[in-house]
C-alpha cells in the first residue's frame, strides 16, 4: 500500500466523488469522526487498498480532498476514525471499509463474513466488544463515474394524474422469462428497455412504470444462508446508485448509463418512470447488524436512537430508522431525490413506509421537516410524489392524512373492494366512497380524486389470480414455517383452495378477476396494476415473495391468460377514451344546469334512487350508478369544457342473478350495453335498452351501459 503523492484540499461541496475532467473531489459528512481516510482500489477483488489517503481538510462537519489524475472507474471506500462507544451511540471502527453514502455507482455485492460486523460475533458482550479484523475483502467498492450522457433532447412525458395508468413491476422479474428478449440482457435495465417490452406496455395502455427498488441494496445474511435473497430490494445501502445486479454489462459504472438509457427509451414511448424508494431505513440492521456505511461513518448522526443510545428506534421492522429530523439526513434524502430527477430523469417516487419520514419524536406529524423541505424544493415538488401512508409504529396508519401535493396508496380502497367482491359484510356507503375517489379521505384537504392511488393488489400480498384462488397464504417456500406474510388477505378461493379442475370454480375465478379489473379501471382516482395480474400470474398462494428470486416471482410469459389480457387492454382503452371515469374534480351530486340531472346518482335494482338508509345495510351487495357526461364542467387542463357520454354502471356482488330496472327518462334513453363481466370480453354487439326496461345481471358481475351524447 502506497500513499498518494499529490492531494489538494478540495471542496466540501458537492458531497460524494465528483470528477471534473482533471481529477476527483471527495467529500464525506462525518460530524463526530476524529479522522477520515480515503482508500483507493485497483479491482473489485482487491483485499486491501492500493493507496490510503489521510484527509486533513474539514469544513464544518464535511471531510474533503481533491486528487488530480483520477478518472471515472476509480474504485474507492472510506475508513472513519472515532470512539467505539455503542452505549453513547458511536460505532466507529477504522478496520471496516465503508461505502460512501453519496456513491453514484457501487461495484459488486456484499460477500457475507463475520468480519463485516464492527464487533466480535459470538462474544459474550455482543456489540459492546470490538472487531479488529479488516473487512475490505468482503465489502463492495464505490465507483467514480462520468455523469455525461447524451439524452438527445429527452423530455418528461408529464402525464396528468387523472390520465395515468400505473404499472408496478420489478426490473429483473419482468423480463427474466421473456422468450423474445436475448438471454444476456434478461433481468436487466437493458432487458426492460427492449422493444418487445415497450410494445407490450404501449399496447396494454400503461402510462407509467413504478419500478420496485433499484437503489443498491443489501441481501440479508439470514436469507443468503438459507439459499434465498432479498428479491424485492427494500434494504437500501446506496441512495444514489442504481443496483449493479440489474446491469447487463461488466464495465464499472455501466449500470448508470444503462439505467439512463432505460428512462430515455420509456420516455420516447410516452411512458413515465416512478421509483419505489426506501428512505426510512438502511440495510445495516439493528445494534447487532453489520457495519457497512452509515453506522461506521457517524452512527449517531444518521439513525434514530433510543434513550439508551446503544439501540435503534425501529418503525420499519428492519432494525433501524433513518433520522429524517436531522439536517444532514434530510440533505441526503433531498440530494438523492434531486439527483434521480435531474441526472436520471425519473418522473416521480413512491415512498416506502412514508409515515416513518413524517415522525417527529414518536408521533406522525404532517408538518414535519421532511414535508416542509419537499414542498419548497423547486425540483422535487414538481414530480409525482406517492406515499405508502403507513409504518409499523404506533399511530402509523395515516391513509388520507398526507399533505396536499401528495398522492397515497389507498389501502382502504384495496380492503373495501376486496371485501365487496368476496361477499363479506360491508357497507355500500364505503364502496361508493372508494369508487368515486374517496372524498372522505381527501376532499377536506383541497385534494382531488387523484390523491387516491387505487389498487387491489401490489407486490406485497397475493397476485390477483391468487386473490381469487386461495383463502389462506402458502408461504412454505420462504422457509419460515408459513409464519411470515399477512394473515388477513380478504381473499376468496371461489370454492376450492389452489389448483383445481372444477370448471365452475375456474370460470368464477376468471369472472372475479374481470370484476376486480372493471371496478379498478372505472373508479375515480389513479389505477395501479400489479405486473402480471392482467395475464393471470400466480405465486401459488405465496403472499410474501420478498425472498423468492425465481419463477415464483418472475412474470410468466408462456402461460398468459390471453382472454384476461385482452379484456384488461380494452378496459384501459375505454377508461382513456372517456373522461367520465378519470375526472379531475369531485362529484357534486347536484343538478347540472341545462340537464335537470345530477352529475352522479345512485339506484336500487328496482330503479328507485337510494336514500340514506340504504347506504348502511351491510348485507346489500347490488346497486347502479349513473354518471352524467355533462357533469365534467370545466375539467380540462386549460379550464375548457369537457363533455362525455352518459354511463350507467351496475354492480351485482350477490350470489344470484338480479333484474335491474333502468332509471327514468330524465337520466337518458337508448342505453347500449358495452361491457358485461359475465363474458370474456367487452361486447361489440349493440344490445340496446330503454328507460324503465329491465336488464338481467348475472351473479357476481358488472354491466356497463352507455348513452352517447352529441358533443
Amino acid at each position: 500500500m502506497q500513499p498518494h503523492s499529490i492531494v489538494y484540499p478540495g471542496s466540501p461541496y458537492p458531497l460524494g466523488a465528483t470528477w471534473d475532467g482533471k481529477g476527483v473531489n471527495f467529500a464525506l459528512y462525518a460530524d463526530n469522526a476524529t479522522g477520515v481516510e480515503l482508500c483507493l482500489f485497483n479491482t473489485v477483488k482487491d483485499e486491501v487498498e492500493v493507496s490510503r489517503i489521510k484527509i486533513t481538510e474539514r469544513s464544518h462537519q464535511v471531510w474533503h480532498c481533491y486528487i488530480p489524475g483520477l478518472k471515472p472507474g476509480q474504485l474507492y471506500g472510506y475508513r472513519v476514525h472515532g470512539p467505539y462507544e455503542p452505549e453513547n451511540g458511536h460505532r466507529f471502527n477504522a478496520k471496516k471499509l465503508l461505502i460512501d453514502p453519496y456513491a453514484k455507482a457501487i461495484a459488486g455485492t456484499i460477500s457475507w463474513s463475520d468480519v463485516l460486523f464492527g464487533y466480535e460475533l459470538g462474544h459474550a458482550d455482543e456489540d459492546l466488544s470490538f472487531s479488529d479484523v479488516d473487512s475490505a475483502a468482503f465489502i463492495p467498492k464505490c465507483v467514480v463515474i462520468d455523469q455525461h450522457f447524451d439524452w438527445e433532447g429527452d423530455k418528461a412525458p408529464k402525464i396528468p394524474y387523472n390520465e395515468s395508468i400505473i404499472y408496478e413491476t420489478h426490473v429483473k422479474g419482468f423480463t427474466m422469462l421473456h422468450p423474445e428478449i436475448p438471454e444476456e440482457i434478461r433481468g436487466t435495465y437493458a432487458g426492460m428497455a427492449h422493444p418487445v417490452v415497450i410494445s407490450y406496455l404501449k399496447e396494454l395502455g400503461i402510462t407509467a412504470v413504478e419500478l420496485m427498488p433499484v437503489h443498491h441494496f443489501v441481501a440479508d445474511r439470514h436469507l443468503v444462508d438459507k439459499g434465498l435473497t432479498n428479491y424485492w430490494g427494500y434494504n437500501t445501502i446506496g441512495f444514489f446508485a442504481p443496483d449493479a445486479r440489474y446491469s447487463s454489462g461488466g464495465v464499472l459504472g455501466e449500470q448508470v448509463t444503462e439505467f439512463k438509457q432505460l428512462v430515455k427509451t420509456l420516455h420516447s414511448a410516452g411512458i413515465e418512470v416512478i421509483l419505489d424508494v426506501v428512505y426510512n431505513h438502511t440495510g445495516e440492521g439493528n445494534h447487532l447488524g453489520p457495519t457497512l456505511s452509515f453506522k461506521g461513518i457517524d452512527n449517531a448522526s444518521y439513525y434514530r436512537l433510543t434513550e439508551d443510545k446503544r439501540y435503534y428506534m425501529d418503525y420499519t421492522g428492519t432494525g433501524n430508522t433513518l433520522n429524517a429530523n436531522l439536517p444532514n439526513v434530510l440533505r441526503l434524502m433531498m440530494d438523492s431525490l434531486r439527483y434521480w430527477v435531474e441526472e436520471m430523469h425519473v418522473d416521480g417516487f413512491r415512498f416506502d413506509l412514508a409515515a416513518t419520514l413524517a415522525r417527529e419524536l414518536h408521533e406522525v406529524n404532517r408538518l414535519s421537516a421532511f414535508f416542509d423541505i419537499i414542498h419548497q424544493d423547486p425540483v422535487i415538488s414538481q414530480v409525482k410524489l406517492i406515499a405508502e401512508p403507513w409504518d409499523i409504529g404506533e399511530g402509523g396508519y395515516q391513509v388520507g392524512k398526507f399533505p396536499p401535493g401528495w398522492a397515497e396508496w389507498n389501502g382502504k380502497y384495496r380492503d373495501c373492494i376486496r371485501d365487496y367482491w368476496r361477499g363479506a359484510d360491508s357497507m355500500l356507503g364505503e364502496f361508493a366512497e372508494r369508487f368515486t375517489g374517496s372524498s372522505d379521505l381527501y376532499k377536506n384537504d383541497y385534494r382531488s380524486p387523484t390523491a387516491s392511488i387505487n389498487f387491489v393488489t401490489a407486490h406485497d400480498g397475493f397476485t390477483l389470480y391468487d386473490l381469487v384462488s386461495y383463502n389462506d397464504k402458502h408461504n412454505e417456500a420462504n422457509q419460515d414455517n408459513n409464519e411470515d406474510g399477512d394473515e388477513n388477505n380478504r381473499s376468496w378461493n371461489c370454492g376450492a383452495e389452489g389448483t383445481t379442475t372444477d370448471q365452475a370454480v375456474l370460470a368464477l375465478r376468471k369472472k372475479q378477476q374481470r370484476n376486480f379489473f372493471t371496478t379498478l379501471l372505472l373508479s375515480q382516482g389513479v389505477p395501479m396494476i400489479l405486473a402480471g395480474d392482467e395475464a393471470g400470474r400466480t405465486q401459488q398462494g405465496n403472499n410474501n415473495c420478498y425472498c423468492q428470486d425465481n419463477e415464483l416471482s418472475w412474470t410468466d410469459w408462456k402461460n398468459t391468460d390471453k382472454d384476461l389480457l385482452e379484456f384488461t387492454r380494452r378496459l384501459i382503452q375505454l377508461r382513456k377514451e372517456h373522461p367520465a371515469f378519470c375526472r379531475r374534480r369531485w362529484f357534486q351530486g347536484q343538478p347540472i344546469k341545462g340537464t335537470g340531472t345530477e352529475d352522479i346518482a345512485w339506484f336500487l335494482p328496482d330503479g328507485s334512487e337510494m336514500n340514506d338508509e340504504h347506504w348502511s345495510h351491510d348485507f346489500a351487495k347490488s346497486m347502479a350508478i349513473f354518471l352524467n357526461g355533462k357533469g365534467l364542467h370545466a375539467s380540462g387542463p386549460k379550464g375548457e369544457l369537457i363533455v362525455d357520454d352518459n354511463f350507467y354502471v351496475i354492480f351485482n356482488a350477490h350470489f344470484e342473478p338480479l333484474d335491474f330496472k333502468l332509471p327514468p327518462e330524465k337520466y337518458s334513453t337508448d342505453w347500449v350495453k358495452i361491457l358485461d363481466t359475465a363474458h370474456e370480453q367487452p361486447t361489440d354487439r349493440k344490445e340496446t335498452y330503454q328507460n324503465g326496461q329491465q336488464i338481467k345481471v348475472d351473479a357476481r358481475s358488472v354491466v356497463l351501459l352507455q348513452h352517447k351524447l352529441l358533443h
